[in-house]
């Protein structure tokens, strides 16, 4: 390509470039009106940006993919909603974590994310309102439920939101000054160690130890200060902690995914694609269980997902959580929630919620 076919392309992609600009700011004069107009009202409308995102990438036609496009536009509603206030959002840490990746892909690069010692503390700063959301992960297409966000989402007011799928890829991390010592300790979260047991299995010595922490990014701290181990944890975990890969995907399964919810005080509209998430409970009795799916099957819902955990009221009891898509104010879903209210011993609605678009 000739020099000149080259200034072609570059002065037209300088002139798009200055009509990008001027199209963002305006539409980020436009966001700052609304927020004017909504005064102390409620900022961020899950809804609104899901319906946003899924009309983008049905406008989407190359060469960018849909999701690309998505992304950059998540980024742009974060920028814009940042002029009306930032949102702050608790998460486990310490930084690097999973779970704050998941945030920032939901959230975008604007809001303000919250290192928080435990999922407990997480929920407990969003109920008493310092902070205004909390994601936090619900299950992972390897290891099944996190059961503690399952419990506390039992007795916590806080209202899901929304969801974010994130493919988890988990590495081998050293200091670049400890790559040649031998590994004597692996430091990781439980999830993350059952994960990449099978790798661990044929890749590391059997006596090398190992240690479960709080989160992966804990795991990474620890191996930047310590001589002789190494950590699993992703990409984000080893630029904050300056650690090397001394392997990469290491996860068993290949497609491993992890979701988590994002809970707050308010309830979300109806979007289209949404799905709704409940508790419910049954006297422990013969057909228990088929007393509480009957209505879900009887008004045409599908359920996506059925959980067991232990009730705290009393020995061999149980609550199940309950994925179902649509959203609590359809008329089928309504006539669901109906029925299982005059059945049931227990029914909480989690929440209604528009599905993951990116």
């Amino acid at each position: 390509m000739s020099d000149h076919q080259l200034k072609i392309h570059r002065d037209a992609i300088d002139s798009i470039d200055a009509q990008v600009l001027d199209l963002l700011n305006q539409r980020a004069s436009h966001a700052r009106a609304i927020g004017e107009i909504k005064g102390g009202g409620v900022v961020y409308r899950p809804e609104r940006e899901a319906q946003v995102l899924r009309r983008i990438k049905s406008l989407n036609r190359g060469p960018l993919s849909s999701e690309s496009v998505a992304r950059l536009f998540r980024e742009v509603m974060s920028e814009c909603l940042a002029l009306e206030r930032p949102l702050s959002i608790a998460y486990l840490g310490p930084e690097g974590t999973f779970t704050q990746l998941a945030a920032i892909k939901h959230f975008g690069h604007a809001a303000h994310t919250v290192a928080c010692a435990s999922v407990d503390e997480a929920f407990r700063l969003v109920e008493a309102r310092t902070l205004d959301y909390v994601v936090a992960p619900v299950e992972n297409s390897t290891e099944g439920a996190v059961g503690r966000t399952l419990d506390l989402m039992v007795a916590s007011p806080l209202k899901i939101c929304g969801e974010v799928v994130l493919r988890i890829h988990h590495h081998l991390l050293r200091r670049a000054d400890d790559v040649e010592a031998p590994i004597r300790r692996v430091y990781a979260h439980a999830q993350a160690l059952a994960q990449c047991h099978e790798w661990l299995n044929k890749n590391l010595p059997q006596d090398v130890e190992r240690v479960s922490v709080a989160s992966n990014a804990e795991a990474a701290r620890l191996a930047s200060v310590e001589s002789g181990v190494a950590a699993i944890a992703g990409q984000a975990a080893a630029e904050r902690y300056q650690l090397v890969k001394v392997a990469e995907r290491i996860e068993d399964e290949p497609n491993n995914t992890t979701r988590f919810l994002v809970l707050g005080h308010q309830e979300v509209d109806a979007t289209g694609e949404d799905k709704s998430s409940l508790i419910v409970a049954a006297p422990n009795c013969a057909g228990a269980l088929y007393t509480l799916l009957a209505p879900i099957a009887a008004n045409g819902v599908s359920m996506t997902k059925l959980e067991s955990r232990p009730a705290r009221a009393g020995l061999w009891e149980y609550v199940y959580f309950i994925d179902i898509e649509g959203h609590r104010t359809d008329a089928n879903v309504q006539a669901a929630l109906e029925a299982l209210r005059a059945s049931a011993a227990f029914v909480k609605i989690l929440g209604s919620y528009p599905l993951a678009v990116i």
